[in-house]
């Protein structure tokens, strides 16, 4: 028998199933679009909810018509509008812990410091070696975390992303209106970012615009990168990338920049910057990793133990307010100590 339920909001139509070992029922989903998901992406909206299902099942989910909205299909990048009628197809999902509902141990626990905070934004200074979010083997991300901490929220969720050895400035929305609003200013131009990085080499312009084309692709072992198009390959999809790097000051070995974002491109900046033949000192993935190896076997007081990469000042619109916000972090202390020992203590 089938089973109608919850008529405003969801709408859950239950068929007959066979419950199996170490697996959740499955049925299809008609949901409602309320206030809360408006102007979300469709994608982003399945992501949220199945966090334990591969997001290239999703997308099949989308290509194949199974995933409709008001009867039709769609395709990835449509944005829910309230009142919407999305139609979810069974998706079989192994039974798991949600991270979120997991208790963080004391030693687990990080403390993060707020450099802003009211009833629609949160900003911290996000400490090097965390990942904005659990996965890959990481189980506590920095949105993990604060969910825990914070159990009587409704809504928290990330405005952007660092990679996990960038430190920084890093938003969090407490309101889903905030989250459209922050992701319409960042859409359009509204948002400037400014990051402080270290290079290898002598950088010799004050000021260089790079516009170059990204690619993303996967190696034979599986792992994400990020390349400059050739052009070679006209079906893939390129996307433009645009930084501005300004000098600031230059060392026998090193230069410091400040990288401007234009566009918000995974690894922007790190490919950027290797493409040009000055990689980032202490980057795993297109660094120099002779130089890596140099610097992290240093004395601790002079060596550099991680990518020197730091996300110093974002200036956005309140998402409420409208009134302008100039967020800023302090460059963090192993990258301070290191361009303090710079002069006397390195010759590379």
């Amino acid at each position: 028998m089938n089973v109608q339920l919850k008529i405003a909001g969801k709408v859950r139509f239950a068929a007959p199933i066979v419950p199996q070992k170490n697996s959740l029922p499955v049925s299809v989903i008609k949901e409602y679009i309320g206030e809360d998901s408006h102007d979300q992406r469709i994608d982003n909206f399945l992501f949220k909810r199945y966090r334990d299902v591969p997001k290239s099942h999703i997308y099949q989910l989308l290509r194949s018509g199974q995933v409709r909205v008001n009867g039709k299909r769609v395709n990835a990048s449509y944005r829910l509008l309230s009142g919407d009628m999305v139609r979810i197809p069974p998706i079989k999902r192994e039974e798991r812990k949600s991270l979120d509902s997991v208790q963080i141990t004391s030693s687990q626990r990080i403390d993060f410091e707020v450099l802003f905070e009211d009833d629609a934004l949160l900003v911290i200074d996000k400490p090097a070696g965390v990942a904005v979010h659990g996965g890959s083997g990481v189980s506590f991300g920095v949105i993990e975390q604060l969910r825990a901490q914070n159990p009587t929220w409704k809504f928290l969720e990330l405005v952007h992303r660092l990679d996990r050895e960038t430190s920084g400035v890093l938003l969090l929305a407490k309101k889903r209106s905030a989250l459209v609003e922050l992701h319409r200013q960042i859409r359009e131009g509204l948002t400037e970012k400014h990051y402080l990085v270290l290079v290898k080499g002598e950088w010799r312009n004050a000021k260089q615009h790079v516009k170059l084309a990204l690619n993303k692709y996967v190696t034979a072992a599986g792992e994400r990168r990020v390349a400059v198009s050739s052009g070679e390959h006209k079906e893939q999809k390129a996307q433009l990338a645009h930084t501005i790097f300004t000098l600031h000051k230059s060392w026998k070995s090193f230069s410091l920049l400040d990288a401007e974002l234009r566009t918000g491109r995974t690894h922007q900046i790190r490919v950027h910057l290797a493409h040009l033949g000055f990689p980032i000192a202490g980057d795993d993935k297109y660094g120099d990793f002779a130089m890596n190896k140099q610097l992290a076997k240093l004395d601790h007081s002079t060596g550099l133990a991680r990518m020197f990469l730091h996300a110093y000042t974002m200036d956005i619109l309140h998402p409420v307010s409208g009134e302008r916000l100039q967020l800023k972090s302090l460059l963090a202390n192993d990258l301070k100590k290191f361009l303090d020992n710079l002069d006397t203590s390195l010759e590379v």
